[in-house]
């Protein structure tokens, strides 16, 4: 220890002299000794209890009944200036201030960014922002204000370097604004308020841009490149580097390179010049064009039906977006909950040749059995309780049975439908239904026993296709007779009929429930040959619809649609009354019961007709409310049915009304009230439609 060390001196008195000639003997000893009484029989502590016996306790005991010493009061914190809303944000020469809002201003220096760019960066800020999440009815204090403005400040300066601006400077003030201030629309209400001076300075530009590993691509290296459209001279901008890797990484995907990878890059940053180096390192993986698919569960869907849903073949240029419209298309079957398809080299690429890439597909079944029931009530059918069961994969893959029970009023049914999916290609199906079926409707009553089978192209809300088609085979055994409201009972006919419908529609239209703009098409003729009254009868019944959709504003659509229809070739006795055009309902003349629309006998009833004819108009108007969800659908109707098999517009019926929409996850929900435009004894004055999509 040195002489002038007085510290230490006086330390070493401290130490024992044996500690000093023994030192692990004085250690032994003490470890072994008594300890000082103190510490090995502490007396019990207790707050009555004066510590007055304790060695080398000092303190003065403190007295329970006396009060508590005041504390010193800290030195004041300097106070925020008071300012004027002018003040605040001062009329500096040639900057531009935006208010942001709540306790937030922002001032931006003259020159770069230009608005558009200043507008986009503020309305990315303005979520995120602490400040502006601070309530403007709170009493914020200055401490929070300032812990909430120093995340705001590094948050703006990130933003700003994203876009390039790594100069960038972004200074803040604070100020109180005087508590007898009116707020106004440029003064913030809080009582301080924060102000950033943003000066974005110079922004820095890519100089040079590398894709190091591309080269491996080949003679598809430089069409990959033009795939990534950063280049040099281009503004250092975060997201065009994060967009440019996505598109670069979906046309390697696109043009056959399934094992491909973009590395997420690095950015090397030179003040100086006001440059920026980016390096993405691509590795190709090589090109290849698809194999074979492989199915996990063969038994269930086996892999040559996973092949018939696929659009490609094997030997076609891979493209991921194949595999994704597979993975889509699997999922819609609704047989899976999950799938997953993986790529799988099963030849590698040799020299100029791509390779071939084999696809596992990895299925994850659903629940397939569903049981279903509703009861429900109508003024014009009374009760009804209806129930199903279906199995979607009884007979795989894809075979669906399902069985129906109808019980109610004016209806009693009991049926079985096999359905196969998918089947003979992509959204194809072949139906087959067989039924009995017991119906008292206005229109007419009719006991059928029928069996059907179709074959058709689908269009579905995953995928909705311009063209579909659809041929048919009807066979029906029916006991039928025209409607008696009058009371009369005439009987029932005996008809055996044989159809052959066939339809073919052309769609263009946005959307399949809720269209905006586009049109429609759809054309149906049916041969058809009917035994009735002992004799035969042959004619051909044909149907023609087209709608149209045409956007007049952000939140209008005018919508139309006409349809004819006219079945030559017999008289209307020769033609059961199920099969014969009626008019009137939800889907037709809005205000008029379902099939009340038509030529009546003598009596009163209804008998059907030959020919139809009906044309409707809507606006649809959104009205904003509820989230954009409401929307609003004045419409006017017109239609009628003919017994000749040429409409001769003899007896035109009109209905009009309002009808409410709203949005949902699967489409519209529709609701419409109709009422008749010259109403007739016996018709309603009011018709409620309620259903899912559209009128049409």
């Amino acid at each position: 220890m040195p002489a002038a060390d007085p510290d230490g001196a006086r330390l070493r008195e401290l130490i024992p002299d044996a500690a000093l000639a023994d030192p692990e003997g004085w250690a032994r000893s003490a470890a072994t000794g008594a300890m000082p009484a103190i510490i090995a029989n502490p007396p019990e502590l207790h707050p009555d209890l004066p510590p007055a016996d304790w060695p080398g306790f000092t303190l003065a005991w403190p007295d329970p009944a006396a009060a508590p010493a005041p504390l010193a009061a800290l030195p004041p914190e300097p106070g925020l200036p008071t300012a004027t809303p002018e003040e605040l944000v001062p009329n500096r020469a040639g900057a531009q201030y935006a208010f942001a809002g709540g306790h937030l201003a922002l001032a931006w220096a003259p020159g770069d960014p230009p608005p558009s760019a200043r507008a986009a960066l503020e309305s990315r800020f303005r979520p995120l922002s602490a400040l502006l999440s601070l309530s403007g009815k709170e009493a914020a204090g200055l401490g929070q204000v300032a812990v909430r403005a120093a995340t705001d400040r590094d948050l703006l300066l990130r933003m700003l370097r994203t876009e390039g601006y790594y100069d960038a400077e972004v200074d803040q003030a604070l100020a109180a604004a005087p508590a007898s201030a009116a707020p106004g629309p440029a003064a913030p209400p809080p009582a301080i308020a924060v102000r950033f001076d943003l000066l974005p300075g110079t922004r820095y530009r890519f100089g040079k841009v590398a894709l190091p590993g591309l080269e491996a691509a080949g003679a598809d290296a430089a069409e990959l490149r033009a795939a990534f459209p950063v280049a040099s001279g281009d503004p250092v901008i975060s997201g065009a580097v994060v967009e440019a890797r996505a598109t670069l990484d979906t046309a390697l995907g696109e043009g056959g390179y399934p094992f491909a990878r973009v590395a997420e890059g690095e950015l090397v940053v030179d003040h100086r010049s006001e440059q920026a180096d980016l390096s993405v390192p691509v590795t190709p993986g090589g090109k290849y064009r698809f194999g074979t698919l492989t199915s996990n569960l063969p038994r269930f869907l086996s892999s040559r039906h996973l092949a018939d849903i696929a659009r490609f073949h094997p030997g076609d240029p891979y493209r991921r977006s194949e595999v994704d419209d597979l993975r889509r298309a699997i999922l819609a079957t609704g047989l899976v909950s999950s799938v997953t398809v993986t790529p799988r080299e099963a030849q590698a690429p040799a020299a100029d040749q791509p390779g071939t890439v084999g696809l596992d597909v990895a299925l994850a079944p659903a629940p397939l059995r569903t049981v279903a029931g509703a009861v429900g009530y109508d003024t014009g059918d009374g009760f009804r309780l209806e129930a199903s069961w279906e199995h979607r994969n009884l007979v795989p893959p894809e075979g669906m049975l399902r069985l129906r029970a109808v019980a109610g009023t004016n209806e009693q049914l009991a049926g079985a439908t096999l359905r196969q999916n998918n089947f003979l290609g992509r959204d194809r199906a072949l139906t087959v239904d067989i039924y009995a079926d017991n119906a008292n409707r206005s229109a007419y009553a009719a006991r059928k026993l029928a069996f059907a089978t179709t074959f058709e192209r689908l269009t579905t809300l995953l995928f909705q296709k311009p063209w579909t088609w659809s041929m048919s085979l009807e066979v029906e055994a029916s006991a039928e007779r025209e409607g008696v409201p009058s009371g009369i009972t005439t009987g029932r006919t005996n008809y055996l009929t044989v159809a052959l419908p066939l339809r073919v529609a052309f769609d263009t239209s946005d959307d399949l429930l809720d269209p905006t703009r586009g049109w429609r098409l759809s054309a149906r003729a049916s041969p058809e040959t009917a035994y009735s009254h002992g004799q035969w009868a042959t004619y051909a019944k044909l149907q023609f619809d087209g709608s149209a959709y045409l956007p007049l504003a952000d939140r209008v659509v005018l919508a139309g649609r006409v349809r004819l229809g006219s079945i030559p070739g017999a008289a209307l006795s020769q033609i059961a009354p199920s099969r014969r055009f009626y008019a009137g309902g939800g889907g037709s003349v809005r205000g008029y019961g379902y099939q009340l629309i038509g030529p009546r006998n003598s009596n009163g009833d209804i008998t059907g007709g030959r020919s139809l004819y009906e044309a409707s108009v809507e606006a649809r108007i959104k009205t904003g409310l509820f989230a954009g969800t409401l929307s609003l659908a004045p419409f006017l109707d017109a239609g009628g049915v003919d017994s000749g098999d040429v409409p001769g517009f003899h007896d035109t019926r009109f209905g009009a009304g309002v009808g409410l929409r709203w949005q949902t996850g699967f489409g519209p929900l529709r609701v419409d009230l109709g009422t008749p435009i010259g109403r007739r004894p016996g018709e309603s004055v009011i018709g409620v439609y309620v259903a899912l999509g559209q009128s049409f």
